[in-house]
């Protein structure tokens, strides 16, 4: 299902753009006139009593420039829905003003929502919005309970084919007032979950927008309290270009600046519009493509999917690198570089004994005796090392030094000995060198008794 993911050309514009595109060509005038409209107004804005009918207005300015200007217009609503394209003509130059209208009745229940209007020729500028607040729900209570009418939950489903969406509506009714969650469940699937609160009646919304050609059914579904459901509203969705658009694109390592070898590592986004399949891509390495690899998209929900990918380098000295990545009979992302700048490693610490290492013999109560002796090391940097100091062959003291910059440690041991001999001492660096020092006997030897 390698090509079940392409990059396809762009979609054809939609019925109501091109519609509009046909009713501006029909003005000839140049230049183009300029379009201006004011704030959508709502009238009432607010009310209390049912039924209410709400009327929204906006004043659509035209200067125009002589001849037959065709103005083309239409109206947003908060619920996702749009009017018909309307059209009206004014004729000669200079600035005009038309207002347009459109009404709404609402007949029960909690409804809020919005209103622009929208002009789409000659030029297309949108108002701002007005907003509206209808609250007439029914407070009757059911003795200690209030309660979902679970026999008058009702759905049904509206579909914009031009703009490959579909807006279902649904309307809860209650014996009270009270919040009531609720769930849209299209094909079997729950595609949305809320929760309102209903007075005596509300209308609830869902919009699916499926990215490519869908048909089925929708359901709206009470969670809280009780567990009642709508009837199925069949849909079907038509889609222009239903094709998944699948892009990539490449983060690069930060700079890098140290020891090296190191190894840095280049991140992909594999993305898809939507839809379901393997898509197929491969790394590009400083200018060599790689072998091609794989992910997969599972299609759940109707919007954007995308997946992780990475790609490591192994720098073992200063340099440059570049990924990109290019999707199987599609496009190829932007190029990124990563840097390293491998730093020289510093010379290894040495150390050494230095001149000066002193050992002496004392008198400890002849014939015992005592010997002495300091040592030191010398460090150019860093290091980790063990000096022993060795008695006659015998070793009397052994210490762990460890430097963390350049500098001298000393080292002494003491150590009982025999007053009536000499001998010798030796201060060494485990695995490096040694001194040896001679001591002489403090003690006399006792006089040797004359033989008869």
């Amino acid at each position: 299902m390698a090509a079940g993911l392409l990059a396809t050309p762009a979609a054809a514009a939609s019925g109501s753009t091109t519609q509009a595109g046909k009713v501006a060509s029909s003005s000839s005038a140049t230049p183009r006139p300029a379009v201006s409209v004011s704030k959508t107004k709502a009238s009432p804005s607010s009310s209390d009593e049912c039924p209410t009918r709400v009327t929204f207005s906006s004043r659509i300015k035209v200067k125009a420039y002589g001849g037959k200007t065709t103005v083309a217009y239409r109206w947003l609503r908060g619920n996702g829905s749009k009017s018909a394209v309307k059209t009206f003509v004014v004729k000669g130059k200079g600035v005009k003003y038309v207002t347009a209208k459109e009404s709404s009745t609402f007949k029960g229940g909690d409804t809020k929502g919005w209103q622009a209007l929208q002009v789409l020729a000659p030029r297309k500028v949108t108002s701002a919005k007005g907003y509206f607040k209808v609250s007439c729900g029914d407070d009757e209570w059911d003795g200690d309970k209030e309660v979902v009418n679970t026999g008058t939950v009702g759905a049904q489903a509206w579909v914009d084919e031009r703009n490959c969406e579909a807006t279902l509506i649904g309307r809860i009714t209650t014996s009270g007032t009270r919040w009531v969650r609720y769930q849209w469940v299209v094909n079997g699937r729950v595609v949305d979950r809320d929760a309102v609160r209903v007075y005596g009646s509300r209308k609830v919304y869902h919009v699916i927008r499926p990215h490519e050609s869908l048909r089925g059914w929708a359901a709206l579904q009470i969670l809280s309290p009780g567990d009642a459901s709508s009837n199925r509203a069949y849909f079907k969705i038509w889609c222009r270009d239903s094709s998944p658009k699948v892009s990539a694109s490449v983060d690069a390592p930060s700079n890098y600046e140290g020891d090296c070898p190191v190894t840095r590592t280049f991140t992909g986004t594999i993305s898809a519009s939507h839809g379901r399949g393997e898509v197929k891509y491969r790394w590009i390495r400083d200018g060599v493509a790689g072998g091609w690899q794989s992910v997969y998209f599972d299609g759940r929900g109707y919007g954007h999917q995308s997946r992780s990918v990475s790609d490591s380098w192994s720098a073992s000295a200063s340099g440059t690198s570049r990924r990109s990545i290019e999707i199987y009979g599609g496009p190829t992302s932007g190029t990124v570089e990563g840097k390293v700048t491998c730093k020289a490693a510093p010379p290894a610490s040495k150390a050494w004994i230095q001149a000066g290492t002193s050992v002496k013999q004392v008198e400890a109560g002849c014939p015992a005796g005592s010997v002495t002796g300091t040592g030191s090391v010398y460090a150019s940097g860093p290091i980790k090392l063990t000096v022993t100091w060795s008695l006659n062959g015998s070793v009397v003291k052994s210490e762990d030094l460890e430097f963390t910059s350049e500098g001298t440690k000393s080292v002494s041991f003491t150590s009982a000995s025999d007053g009536l001999k000499g001998g010798n001492a030796r201060f060494g660096i485990v695995g490096g060198g040694s001194v040896t020092v001679d001591y002489e006997a403090v003690c006399a030897k006792p006089a040797e008794t004359p033989k008869v």
